[in-house]
């Protein structure tokens, strides 16, 4: 029986690179993408997530339900602590596609950098990590990678700016960590070529959220037989 993902997104950028992890990964699973991109703009114009997202954000979780999938992907770090909220309610599991890759940082190394292009979502991964760090019983140093500008570039049509001030930041932060996490799952394509210019472990999230999904989806299947 073929199973069925519902990835949730808050912005249009992340799914066509998502498809292709999913395809390498889970090929044959059915791929349902529900996008509303007016999400991330809400969330950074208020600074905070508005009730009017979390209704949303159920909403989609519920559609998800409705449509016979079997396990809904959160792919946005910004409202991840939403998908925390929701998982009661809603009657299939929601994998936080950044879960997987906090889960291996604090497992793996001390003193970790976060970089993200706004504080949106700078400041939930830093408390997702924290929380796994507490959970786990890991002492561990976060240091904040704030990529100041790189958004705006973006928006205004310059990703070369967007890209060089990423970086940049890596950079400087590699010179004091043990690690990078990349906080946007949109900046998975930039992974290998900062670990070439820092020589730092670098971790980003799609790859590492799919697999998560397998994996679960695994032990469902092993539970049905």
């Amino acid at each position: 029986m073929m199973v069925k993902v519902v990835a949730v997104y808050t912005g249009q950028g992340l799914s066509d690179p998502l498809k292709k992890v999913f395809d390498k990964q889970l090929p044959h699973a059915k791929l349902i993408n529900i996008i509303d991109d007016s999400i991330i703009t809400e969330v950074v114009s208020e600074g905070k997530i508005t009730t009017a997202v979390k209704k949303r954000l159920f909403q989609y979780y519920q559609n998800a339900v409705d449509m016979g999938a079997d396990m809904i992907l959160n792919t946005c770090s910004s409202v991840g602590e939403v998908a925390d909220i929701a998982r009661p309610f809603i009657d299939i599991p929601i994998v936080k596609m950044d879960e997987a890759m906090a889960k291996e940082a604090i497992e793996h190394y001390g003193t970790i950098g976060v970089i993200a292009t706004l504080p949106s979502t700078l400041e939930p991964t830093i408390r997702l990590i924290h929380k796994h760090a507490e959970t786990g019983g890991k002492k561990i140093k976060i240091i904040n990678g704030l990529a100041k500008g790189a958004y705006d570039a973006l928006i205004n049509g310059r990703p070369d700016l967007h890209d060089q001030i990423i970086l940049e930041t890596a950079v400087s932060l590699a010179k004091q960590v043990d690690a990078i996490v990349l906080a946007q799952g949109s900046m998975a394509r930039m992974e290998n070529a900062l670990y070439e210019h820092t020589g730092t472990p670098v971790l980003s999230s799609p790859t590492r959220g799919v697999s998560e999904i397998k994996r679960l989806l695994g032990e469902s299947l092993h539970a049905e037989l």
